[in-house]
């Protein structure tokens, strides 16, 4: 029978392109595994043998995080072959990650989160060249933190999702789930400043994406990595550079310091379990007991 894994992966088609290659490295390592142990047919699996393959990730000292999700993707993997008859029994079904230490986000202060932002300033530069990628810079930090963005959903974002009359931009987010999003002055004037100004600058004839908002210096649509890279030009006083979803973890917990509902929270990250969305409830504790160690004299 084989491993059935391309038929696997050709089905995932409400996950993203990043999910999608991470499971197919998790199956090709888990598959590998049972090929050296002479396993070439998923129906002889048992549960007993997914346990001895945590046992030997566990050896090879992977961070429970990146554990969680190659346990995730066997148990998708053997849902899909229950599903469409290729084993009876699926041996997944009750696999559980082994148990780890949760790691919070680290977030930027609001005002460190600001500075950031602040720092993309055009008029700093003489070059129109340098002016439109500083433009674009600024709108996409604008959107990171003002609007929570994950990164594929800020690089898919077109020029008709933003509705500067209803102050709101569309986004499609993980699994083709659409969702609006509230705008406030400061992203929307960087987004009609930069489509003003600095995009056309960007465009390349024949080759720019029509309807594409953000654009690279080659007039491509942006990528993650060169959202990556406008982040590592504006990094914090301390030199650190920030990861682009750290804005996004910023966004969220600035809104709940701030007093907002988990729930709206919740709709604006575009979470499906609102236990995703509890773990900044976690961090912002943390701050106020950092607040209150640094501050109150009986601490």
């Amino acid at each position: 029978m084989g491993w059935p894994v391309d038929d696997f992966l050709a089905s995932l088609t409400a996950v993203s392109p990043h999910t999608r290659t991470a499971y197919a490295s998790d199956l090709a390592q888990f598959v590998e595994w049972m090929e050296r142990g002479q396993v070439d047919d998923p129906r002889t699996v048992d549960h007993q043998l997914l346990r001895r393959y945590l046992g030997y990730l566990d050896t090879r000292a992977f961070a429970p995080a990146s554990v969680s999700r190659k346990v995730a993707a066997i148990r998708a993997f053997f849902r899909f072959l229950k599903r469409r008859g290729y084993v009876e029994v699926d041996p997944a079904k009750t696999l559980r990650s082994p148990k780890g230490v949760s790691r919070l986000p680290r977030v930027p202060k609001s005002r460190e989160a600001v500075a950031i932002i602040e720092a993309a300033d055009s008029s700093a530069f003489d070059d129109p060249a340098e002016q439109a990628r500083v433009l674009r810079d600024r709108a996409v930090l604008e959107l990171l933190y003002g609007a929570g963005l994950r990164v594929s959903e800020l690089c898919g974002l077109g020029r008709s999702d933003v509705d500067h009359r209803r102050s709101a931009v569309t986004v499609l987010g993980k699994g083709s789930k659409e969702r609006q999003i509230p705008l406030g002055e400061p992203a929307l004037d960087a987004i009609a400043r930069y489509e003003r100004a600095g995009r056309a600058a960007l465009a390349v004839e024949g080759v720019t994406p029509p309807d594409a908002l953000f654009l690279n210096q080659r007039g491509r649509r942006i990528t993650p990595r060169d959202v990556r890279r406008v982040l590592e030009r504006y990094p914090l006083p301390d030199g650190r550079v920030l990861h682009p979803h750290a804005l996004r973890h910023a966004f969220a917990t600035h809104l709940l310091e701030g007093g907002a509902d988990l729930r709206v929270v919740q709709e604006l990250l575009g979470h499906i379990d609102v236990g995703t969305t509890q773990i900044y409830t976690h961090l912002t504790k943390e701050r106020l007991r950092s607040v209150y160690d640094d501050t109150h004299p009986r601490a």
